[in-house]
């Protein structure tokens, strides 16, 4: 039975990924019309974000509440899925069937869930040109590549023996992550600079799915946060990969995420490690 116990916390990983795919369709975009435009003032100040799109003066469409909800389930998924292993670790219950069951588990909350994400964002993005309501499926769908890259990263990742202290491409814990922080970006409103053009601009959220999709899926030499030892000369992308990231999570908020993102594929470039 207690060889069982990670992969229980494998599965409430995958709980939490399901939680947020039913958050991200839930109400994806709310559209609301005031009879006055002196209303619209009062309305914007009760929801999280301005409005994204308007319509004669009197049509609001924004972005619904659920999708940054979704995002924290994300997060929470990505705290999960390092408590398996470190409880796999603990118990010595670590098997080949957790291996696939933890792969399961991440191609759902890192790979489907933040493709969700992405589709509704550039839903959101269209809503600002006219006719966006009219949308063809046909220019949402990109979105899934980020799923697709994901489930060939971690097929890839299976069958090779040689990334226990790096990596070939980007984990998909971390894009999926990356994805989830886009919504708590929008949805803060201590930002140093505002994000709502930037990440509603269908063009910056095409980029992103084929930067981050080609990142998961390329063969760059990324480190593992892992330690070999506990010497400060064998760790020092960590160790400044450590302090980028409080110093970060202090100054920045939630925009810490993508700059950590960028900071940990730098570092691992610049101190090149093989997997291993």
């Amino acid at each position: 039975m207690i060889k069982q116990i990670p992969n229980l916390f494998t599965l409430l990983n995958l709980i939490f990924g399901c939680i947020a795919i039913i958050l991200t369709l839930q109400n994806g975009i709310t559209i609301q019309y005031v009879p006055q435009e002196s209303q619209l003032t009062d309305i914007v100040g009760k929801i999280w974000m301005q409005p994204l799109a308007f319509a004669d003066g009197n049509q609001l469409v924004f972005l619904s509440e659920n999708v940054h909800i979704a995002a924290f389930f994300i997060f929470a998924a990505a705290i999960v899925d390092f408590l398996d292993g470190f409880v796999a670790r603990l118990f010595k219950a670590t098997s080949e069937m957790g291996k696939q069951l933890d792969s399961l588990a991440d191609v759902v909350s890192f790979g489907v869930a933040p493709a969700l994400i992405l589709y509704q964002l550039l839903r959101f993005s269209y809503m600002k040109e006219d006719g966006g309501l009219d949308i063809s499926i046909v220019w949402l769908l990109p979105s899934l590549l980020i799923a697709c890259a994901g489930a060939y990263r971690l097929a890839r990742f299976n069958i090779d023996t040689t990334q226990s202290y790096g990596f070939k491409g980007v984990p998909i814990p971390a894009a999926g992550i990356l994805i989830a922080s886009f919504p708590l970006m929008l949805h803060s409103e201590s930002q140093l600079i505002n994000l709502d053009e930037i990440l509603t601009n269908k063009w910056v959220i095409y980029s992103v799915i084929l930067i981050v999709s080609w990142l998961m899926i390329s063969r760059l030499p990324l480190m593992a946060l892992k330690f070999k030892d506990y010497s400060v000369k064998n760790n020092i992308p960590k160790i400044i990969l450590l302090a980028v990231a409080l110093a970060a999570a202090f100054f920045l908020h939630w925009l810490a995420v993508p700059t950590v993102f960028v900071v940990y594929i730098i570092l691992s470039l610049l101190f090149k490690q093989q997997p291993s």
